[in-house]
């Protein structure tokens, strides 16, 4: 289980390589919002996803001899795409396993990055038993995409960033709203705010068809997704609620929102226009919940994470010329 104190570790890892995103504030955007809204653009950070904080995490408190021969990471794309950057600066191997419908900026993102890129059919093919006969092969680290305590760490570096730019702003008391998958950035800014921001109160955000961390909070136990259901928000989306991030869920955040694609496209359009921040849908999810749910969240100020922003082209100038 992750832990501040490996959350620390992790910041003194991060330090100098990764960035320290902004904290953004528009009245512009306050005014659409009829509250002060303050956005963690983590879509500015390396590879434009918070994920390289965990990923570099996560090889850098790695065993030597484990990273030796590369490592090896599933990935809708911002995940892959972190491994693969954590994995050149080391100068060792990287081998993704993505969909073959993942967004292509991300799949040659990876592949730009030096990552050898495995497609398999998500109808057909189950992504674990590829990766576990290329490691078996390769003798390749697997870096797991949120059930890790170090990839858990790195993105807990996010809340400590926030708790300090919080204080710099003037605030004591607020919602943030996170962007929620299996639950690592959640989690991590979680535990991180649980210390060092008591008056922050995390709260987990998802696409309406994949809300499985908001039941499992309401139900006070891991219930998963079902099957048939679509969602833009491929960065986000999950079976189940991670093993290791759920309990501190649980212990630690608020209850879970929700907003429909519809509600994150229109939230891209608003983020560029307001910020000028380039989102990706599901990237987009907390400010979504924010400016569609504005009577689920109390209080005057919200923070709202803006995790990623590699979005393809084509859905980009359709959010923000609206014709979705």
């Amino acid at each position: 289980m992750s832990s501040l104190e490996q959350i620390l570790t992790a910041q003194r890892r991060l330090a100098g390589v990764a960035l320290c995103t902004p904290l953004l504030h528009s009245p512009l955007l306050d005014g659409l919002a009829g509250r002060r809204i303050l956005v963690k653009a983590e879509s500015l950070q390396l590879t434009g996803a918070f994920k390289f904080r965990g990923a570099w995490s996560a090889l850098t408190g790695m065993d030597e001899r484990a990273r030796r021969n590369g490592v090896l990471a599933y990935s809708s794309g911002n995940h892959g795409q972190a491994v693969a950057l954590a994995a050149r600066m080391h100068g060792i191997p990287a081998v993704i396993v993505m969909p073959a419908h993942a967004p292509a900026p991300k799949i040659d993102g990876a592949r730009a990055l030096g990552a050898e890129v495995v497609l398999y059919d998500h109808a057909t093919e189950s992504r674990e038993e590829i990766g576990v006969r290329l490691g078996r092969e390769r003798g390749l680290a697997l870096v797991r995409p949120y059930d890790d305590p170090l990839v858990i760490a790195g993105q807990g570096t996010v809340g400590l960033e926030i708790a300090e730019q919080a204080r710099r702003a003037g605030v004591a008391s607020a919602d943030v709203l996170v962007p929620c998958g299996g639950g690592g950035l959640a989690a991590g800014v979680s535990l991180a705010l649980a210390d060092r921001a008591p008056g922050l109160r995390p709260r987990p955000c998802e696409p309406e068809a994949f809300d499985d961390t908001r039941r499992s909070l309401a139900q006070g136990r891991r219930v998963a997704n079902g099957g048939s259901q679509h969602s833009i928000c491929d960065a986000i989306v999950t079976p189940i609620p991670g093993e290791l991030t759920f309990p501190i869920l649980r212990d630690h955040c608020g209850p879970g929102l929700v907003a429909s694609d519809r509600a994150c496209l229109q939230a891209m359009a608003v983020a560029f226009q307001r910020l000028r921040l380039v989102l990706e849908p599901g990237g987009a999810v907390a400010l979504a919940a924010a400016l569609s749910r504005p009577e689920c969240i109390p209080g005057d100020t919200v923070i709202v994470v803006a995790s990623g922003g590699n979005v393809d082209a084509r859905l980009f100038c359709e959010a923000v010329h609206g014709l979705r």
